[in-house]
C-alpha cells in the first residue's frame, strides 16, 4: 500500500508527481482482461503487464538501487523486466516477453504497490543530488512513454484477431482532433536554433542546443487526411515503384502493402481498426499507422516532401498557432535521420544507454499524438522509428520549399468542406460555397425582388449615411470590402469619398470578383483597385501597394449573420488585425422583425432562392464530380426564433446515395442539408459583438421598415 504521506514543499510536489504519473497505466490497464494483458502481437511490441512491471523496474534500478545497502523486491524480475540494457547484465529478449507466462498479473501488480511504497519513502527522505533528480524525471517520462507504448501495443494486439475486439467504448484521449486551418504557413529560413535549452526537461538526445541554417520553406497547416490518402491509393501510389525509396519499395512486395496499417476495404468503405474497435474511416480526419516509407512516397507523389526536423522544431517555435494537430494527433515523419546533435553527450551511467545506442538506422519524428500524455510533448522532443514500422501512432505533415508551394487551389477546400459536411451528423454546407459565376448572378436577382427588402433597405441607407461618415476617413483611406461580391454597395461609398487611395475587394469567387473589379476599374478611372480572391474567414493583410492610409473595413448585407456567433466574432477579430489601430469597419446587419417578412424574403414566389440554393450542388457536380440530382432536393426556409436566425435548408424528398469519388453519403428521406443561417441583431447584439472582438460602436443607424442597420465600428 502506498504511504499516507501528507508532506508539502518540494518533497510534497514529488510525490504527487509521482502518485499522479504511475496511476495512469493500471486506470489503462483497467478495464482489459488478463489474457489482454498477457497477449504480444509481435516481436516489436510488449504485452500490458510488462509495461506495467518493466516501468516499476525502471524506478528500482534507476533510482531505489544507487544505495549500497538496497536490497532488491526479488532478484529474478531484474531479468525478466530489463529492457535493453547490457550494463545491467542478462535480459529477456523482447520477442520472447509474450511467452512469459509468470509472474502473474496479481503478481505485477503487486510488485508495482512495492516499489510504489519504496519509491515514496524514498521522495520522503529526499533526493540526494542533481544526478539522482534528473533520474527521477527521466523515470516519470520514461513511465509517460511507456502510456502511449501500452495503447499502441494493444492495438496491435486486438488487430490480430479476425474478431475485431475492442479495448475501450471509445479511444482513451485528451481532446477531440482541432478543426483544420488549410493552406501552407511560410518561413523565411536562416539561422535557427534547435534542441532543448537549460530549462525544464529534455532527454539526452535532445540535447544540446545548436546553431542549424535552414533554407526558405512552407509547412502544412494541416495533416494528410484520409481522403488525401485514399486518393494516393486510388491512384495506384502501392503499385508505382517511382514513388518508392528502394528498401520501401522492397518492403510494400514482400509484406504487400495496399494500405495503412489496420485498413481493410469491404462493401461499405475503408474500415480502420482502433482501440475503440473497427471503425469506418473518417475522410477528414489524419491518416495514423503509416511507416516511414509511406510518407515519403505520399510526398513524392503529392509533389512536395518531409520536413527536417529543424524545419518543424522551427516552425512549432515561431507559429505554433497556424498549425492544427501539431502534437495532439499523430507523430510526423520527418526525414531526418536520427543521430546525435554536434557536442551530444549521453546521460552517464547506465542511463547512457537509454538513446545513446540506438541513433542509427532510424528516422526523427516530431509533434505528439492523441494518446501522448498531457505535458509530454514538446517542440524538441525526438521520437524515432525504423522506416518500416507502422503500428505506432504515427502520420504526415508535408513541407515544401520555399518558392514551389501554391495555396490549395479553391476546389480543394471545396472539396474538403463537402465530405466534412456531408460526413456530420447533421449535414451541412458553409454558405459561402453558394457563389460561384453562377451563384452570384443568381443573388443579384433575388436582390431584385419584392420580398427581399435587405439589399435596397441598406442600399438606401448607405445613400443616407455615407456622406456623414466618410468624412471620417482622412485623406488616402484604403477601402477594404469583405466579400465583395458585385460590388454594387461599393458604388455608394466610392461617390460619397472622393480621395481614396486604392479599393481592395474580397471575393471567394475569382469570376464574379474579376468582373465587378473590371467594371469599378472602367467606372472610377483613377481609384487603384486591388481585387484578392480569398476567404473572408481567414483574411490576410491589404497589398502593400494599397497604400498606408486609414483602412476602412467594409462588410455590408448581413453576411456576418451567416457566421456561427464565436466565427463572427473571430472575422471581426481578425479584421481589426490586418486593417489596424484607428481603423474603421462598416458593418450591415438586418435587424429582427416578424416571421412573415423574414421567411418571404428567403423563400420568394419566383422560386429564384430556391434555384440559389440548389446551385449549390449543380456546383458540386461540375466541380467536384458528385452525382447530386438537384430536383430531388426541396428548398426549406423557416425562421428559428430560438437562436435569432433565418435557416435555409435543401431536403431530400427521397432516399438516396450521393458519391465524391468512392466516398458515399446517404440520405434518408426527409433528412436535410444545411446551407444557410441568417442572424437577425439589435443594437445591443451588435454591441457586444463588437466589443468581443476588440471594437467600439460609433454609430448605429436603422432604415425604413422592413429595417435593416448600419454600424459603423472604431478601432
Amino acid at each position: 500500500m502506498n504511504l499516507p504521506i501528507r508532506v508539502s514543499g518540494i518533497v510534497g510536489q514529488d510525490v504527487e508527481r509521482y502518485r499522479r504519473c504511475r496511476a495512469r497505466l493500471p486506470e489503462l490497464a483497467a478495464g482489459l482482461s488478463v489474457e489482454d494483458l498477457a497477449g504480444q502481437s509481435m516481436p516489436d511490441a510488449s504485452p500490458g503487464k510488462w509495461h506495467l512491471a518493466h516501468t516499476s523496474w525502471f524506478f528500482e534500478v534507476m533510482i531505489l538501487a544507487r544505495r549500497a545497502d538496497y536490497t532488491a523486491v526479488d532478484d529474478r524480475l531484474q531479468v525478466l523486466f530489463n529492457s535493453y540494457y547490457e550494463t545491467l547484465g542478462h535480459r529477456l529478449e523482447r520477442s520472447e516477453r509474450g511467452l512469459m507466462t509468470r509472474p502473474s498479473l496479481d503478481d505485477v501488480m503487486a510488485y508495482r504497490r512495492e516499489i510504489d511504497r519504496r519509491m515514496e519513502a524514498r521522495l520522503v527522505e529526499g533526493l540526494v543530488d542533481d544526478k539522482e533528480r534528473y533520474l527521477f524525471e527521466l523515470g516519470l517520462h520514461h513511465e509517460e512513454q511507456h502510456q502511449e507504448l501500452f495503447l499502441m501495443d494493444m492495438l496491435n494486439l486486438m488487430a490480430r484477431s479476425p474478431l475485431d475486439p475492442q479495448a475501450y467504448e471509445a479511444e482513451p484521449r485528451l481532446g477531440p482532433p482541432q478543426a483544420s486551418k488549410g493552406g501552407w504557413v511560410r518561413f523565411e529560413g536562416g539561422l535557427a536554433d534547435s534542441g532543448a535549452g537549460v530549462d525544464g526537461f529534455g532527454f539526452d538526445n535532445e540535447k544540446p542546443v545548436h546553431r542549424v541554417w535552414l533554407e526558405p520553406f512552407a509547412l502544412a497547416a494541416d495533416l494528410v487526411t484520409n481522403e488525401e490518402w485514399i486518393a494516393f491509393i486510388e491512384d495506384g501510389g502501392y503499385r508505382r515503384p517511382e514513388l518508392w525509396l528502394s528498401d520501401g519499395w522492397g518492403r510494400v512486395k514482400a509484406e504487400g502493402w495496399t494500405a495503412p496499417l489496420y485498413w481493410r476495404e469491404n462493401g461499405e468503405g475503408w474500415t480502420v481498426m482502433t482501440l475503440a474497435g473497427r471503425r469506418l474511416i473518417v475522410p477528414t480526419s489524419p491518416v495514423r499507422h503509416v511507416s516511414f516509407y509511406e510518407a515519403d512516397a505520399f510526398a513524392r507523389w503529392a509533389g512536395r516532401r518531409l520536413p527536417t526536423e529543424a524545419e518543424w522544431e522551427h516552425a512549432a517555435r515561431a507559429d505554433a498557432g497556424r498549425f492544427s494537430n501539431l502534437a495532439n494527433e499523430v507523430w510526423q515523419w520527418t526525414a531526418s535521420a536520427y543521430a546525435p546533435y554536434p557536442g551530444f553527450r549521453p546521460t552517464e551511467g547506465t542511463a547512457a544507454e537509454y538513446n545513446g545506442k540506438f541513433m542509427a538506422n532510424q528516422m526523427v519524428l516530431r509533434g505528439g499524438a492523441f494518446a501522448t500524455p498531457e505535458g509530454h510533448a514538446r517542440p524538441s522532443y525526438r521520437n524515432f522509428y525504423y522506416p518500416h514500422q507502422r503500428w505506432m501512432f504515427s502520420g504526415v505533415r508535408l513541407a515544401a520549399d520555399g518558392g514551389t508551394v501554391e495555396d490549395a487551389a479553391p476546389q480543394d477546400a471545396f472539396r474538403q468542406d463537402m465530405i466534412e459536411g456531408l460526413s456530420r451528423r447533421t449535414k451541412a454546407l458553409a454558405p459561402k460555397w453558394f457563389y460561384d459565376a453562377e451563384g452570384s448572378k443568381l443573388f443579384e436577382e433575388i436582390t431584385q425582388l419584392p420580398e427581399y427588402y435587405p439589399t435596397r433597405q441598406e442600399a438606401a441607407l448607405l445613400r443616407r449615411v455615407m456622406p456623414t461618415w466618410a468624412k471620417e476617413f482622412r485623406s488616402r483611406a484604403v477601402l477594404v470590402e469583405l466579400g465583395s461580391g458585385a460590388s454594387e454597395k461599393t458604388r455608394i461609398v466610392l461617390d460619397a469619398t472622393k480621395d481614396l487611395s486604392a479599393y481592395v475587394p474580397i471575393d471567394i469567387s475569382a469570376t464574379a470578383l474579376n468582373e465587378a473589379a473590371e467594371r469599378i476599374r472602367m467606372d472610377y478611372p483613377g481609384l487603384k483597385v486591388l481585387p484578392v480572391v480569398g476567404d473572408f474567414e481567414h483574411l490576410s493583410p491589404p497589398p502593400v501597394e494599397a497604400g498606408q492610409g486609414r483602412r476602412i473595413g467594409f462588410f455590408p448585407g448581413s453576411t456576418i449573420g451567416n457566421l456561427e456567433p464565436d466565427a463572427a466574432v473571430t472575422l471581426l477579430r481578425s479584421a481589426r488585425e490586418i486593417l489596424g489601430e484607428g481603423s474603421l469597419f462598416i458593418l450591415g446587419v438586418d435587424l429582427v422583425k416578424p416571421a412573415g417578412t423574414l421567411v418571404a424574403a428567403y423563400d420568394d414566389a419566383q422560386g429564384v432562392t430556391a434555384a440559389f440554393n440548389r446551385n449549390l450542388l449543380v456546383r458540386a457536380n461540375r466541380e467536384l464530380d458528385m452525382d447530386f440530382v438537384p430536383d430531388d432536393f426541396a428548398h426549406v426556409a423557416v425562421w428559428n426564433a430560438a437562436h435569432s436566425r433565418m435557416e435555409m435548408h435543401l431536403q431530400a424528398t427521397r432516399s438516396m446515395t450521393v458519391h465524391l469519388g468512392k466516398l458515399a453519403f446517404r440520405f434518408a428521406e426527409g433528412e436535410t442539408i444545411h446551407t444557410e443561417s441568417s442572424r437577425k441583431f439589435d443594437r445591443a447584439s451588435v454591441e457586444a459583438l463588437a466589443e468581443a472582438a476588440g471594437w467600439r460602436l460609433e454609430a448605429f443607424e436603422i432604415s425604413d421598415s422592413p429595417s435593416v442597420a448600419l454600424a459603423l465600428l472604431s478601432a
